[in-house]
């Protein structure tokens, strides 16, 4: 049986498509549905229609691939907007696809599960409007937090400039509260993890049985950060995987850096399993 799931995020929306236990493909169009959030509270009609579209896109091409069923999910741009069931509207309306919003929690519950399992250790999902840290042992969840900032919502408030997203990141940063992670391994997943990986190895495509593994050290994502926020946006567009995501890149490597420090932590490893494989496990009872 082939399933596959579709991740509306705020940046890009993706398509999965698992069968037999394994990942086939995965796949992603940058919508920027998040896109102006920060300042309006409400997403725009053209980012939803872009995204929309998408999203029906994809639900089309999994069918027509063999997929047996079709998950699609939302995550912080559509749950924080006043306008967020607008969207759900538009894509049941487009392909007759139910659209799943997820809570904060939710959505750092299914991050671990599709990076770890039951496995020790936790992750750090950078995303376009929200950034979720988890961390679990014994299989037990010890600590899951969603904090509203991401590489979407950086550059609406401050742009590429270091400082503005400096102290934006920092105003946020207390809203994780106390957590020390004990001595375990942990994964950077979603987009922005995979485009560090993907810079570090030098890659102008995306592979992930190259970026899955990457170790990346606080001091390499500090170093990144600066060199990404020094480029212009046409250099990072020419010499980086990063085409549609030039303009956020910077921040979002900052926004990883800072975070780490936050939590103490030297390095974390980039997992190409995430929220879309965690999805489909809890959707088909496979815990």
């Amino acid at each position: 049986m082939k399933i596959s799931a579709i991740d509306i995020g705020s940046n890009s929306v993706r398509l999965a498509t698992f069968a037999g236990g394994k990942t086939l493909y995965k796949t992603l169009k940058t919508t920027r549905l998040g896109e102006g959030l920060s300042l309006t509270g409400i997403l725009k009609e053209e980012a939803i229609e872009r995204s929309a579209n998408a999203v029906a896109e994809f639900y089309r091409y999994a069918l027509n691939e063999g997929s047996d069923k079709v998950y699609a999910f939302a995550t912080a741009a559509v749950r924080s907007s006043a306008n967020g069931q607008t969207f759900v509207g538009r894509v049941k309306e487009l392909c007759g696809l139910n659209v799943e919003v997820l809570n904060g929690e939710e959505e750092a519950r299914c991050g671990i599960l599709g990076a770890l399992g039951f496995g020790d250790g936790g992750i750090i999902d950078v995303g376009g409007a929200s950034t979720e840290v988890t961390y679990q042992l014994n299989g037990q969840v010890l600590y899951a937090k969603s904090v509203n900032i991401g590489t979407v919502r950086l550059y609406d408030l401050a742009g590429r400039d270091k400082d503005r997203l400096l102290n934006v990141i920092r105003g946020k940063l207390q809203d994780y509260g106390d957590f020390t992670p004990q001595n375990t391994k942990m994964y950077a997943i979603g987009g922005t993890a995979s485009r560090l990986g993907s810079m570090k190895h030098r890659l102008k495509e995306y592979h992930p049985e190259i970026t899955d593994g990457t170790v990346l050290t606080l001091e390499e994502m500090y170093a990144l950060a600066d060199k990404l926020l020094s480029m212009s946006v046409e250099e990072i567009r020419a010499t980086t995987i990063c085409g549609s995501s030039a303009e956020i890149v910077g921040g979002g490597c900052l926004l990883m850096a800072e975070v780490m420090n936050y939590f103490g932590l030297k390095e974390i490893i980039v997992s190409e399993k995430d929220n879309l494989e965690g999805f489909v496990l809890i959707k088909e009872g496979r815990l």
